[in-house]
């Protein structure tokens, strides 16, 4: 079952103000329900290679591997879904790829980059993600970030060392502690959720949500809610304004239909006539 009409999805990448090339790459495929956000790092263009690496693999990979799945089924193993697992692999097949290619180009050696995936299925998401891109949900207006930054700085918040508010104005909030890659291995965060109509999910990198605060998010989120489209401009633009020090990105996601596993007939007599 094609997901094109029932989750819409669009993005913008820009490199901001101060740099000088992008290394934010993005992308998605709307019959899967599937986006991808990547910010890479890494001399000599190797930072966009890598993000573009990740998310060319990963779209390829799982527009594969989701062919052959019944992607809301169990994991006996995990106790995730197929799909997480299949986002998991690809992410681990990415890295894989970038590694290698470091391996046998010195121009690229030690690159990587950031990822946050987001597959929708059966009324329901996951989120993968390893670095510190970042997905939000604003449900009923309230914005939620639901992944966790793999950063020094976040272990330092978790441990007491600082707080919330001394961690947005630390230099140490770019440092990374797990990015896609980096070395032969790498470890993933998987989270499984149930998805409401009207929800609006943001993948971001770095550059939007460390030049503004979450609260200037929200609000450019729920002023401009009906066109994601303007949302993912003003969010880019809101961020320029504010210093625009790195490539940011903003990928929107939103549920405007049920996507029931298979469907069922009501749903399938439905899209006949919307």
């Amino acid at each position: 079952m094609s997901l094109k009409d029932k989750i819409t999805i669009t993005g913008l990448t820009d490199q901001g103000v101060v740099r000088d090339h992008n290394e934010d790459t993005i992308g998605n495929n709307p019959d899967l329900g599937l986006a991808v956000l990547a910010d890479g790092m890494g001399g000599h263009k190797g930072g966009e290679v890598a993000s573009a690496l990740a998310v060319d693999t990963i779209l390829s990979s799982l527009s594969e591997s989701l062919k052959n799945l019944v992607i809301s089924d169990t994991d006996e193993n995990t106790g995730y879904t197929l799909g997480s697992i299949a986002v998991e692999n690809a992410i681990k097949e990415a890295n894989s790829v970038i590694y290698q290619s470091s391996c046998n180009n010195k121009h690229y050696e030690g690159m990587g980059t950031t990822i946050v995936v987001l597959l929708f299925y059966n009324n329901r998401f996951t989120v993968a993600h390893v670095g510190d891109s970042r997905l939000y949900r604003v449900r009923n207006s309230q914005l939620e970030q639901l992944t966790r930054d793999h950063t020094l700085l976040q272990e330092l918040v978790d441990r007491g060392l600082y707080t919330t508010e001394e961690a947005r104005e630390s230099t140490k909030k770019n440092l990374v502690t797990r990015a896609v890659g980096v070395s032969e291995t790498v470890e993933v965060d998987i989270t499984e959720d149930a998805a409401a109509i009207n929800d609006i999910y943001l993948l971001c990198s770095d550059g939007l949500n460390d030049m503004i605060e979450d609260s200037l998010i929200e609000d450019t989120i729920n002023n401009y809610h009906k066109d994601l489209s303007k949302v993912a401009k003003e969010l880019i633009k809101q961020a320029k304004q504010h210093g625009g020090k790195d490539n940011v990105s903003a990928l929107l996601a939103q549920p405007v239909k049920p996507f029931p596993a298979g469907g069922n007939w009501l749903n399938k007599i439905t899209d006949l006539f919307s």
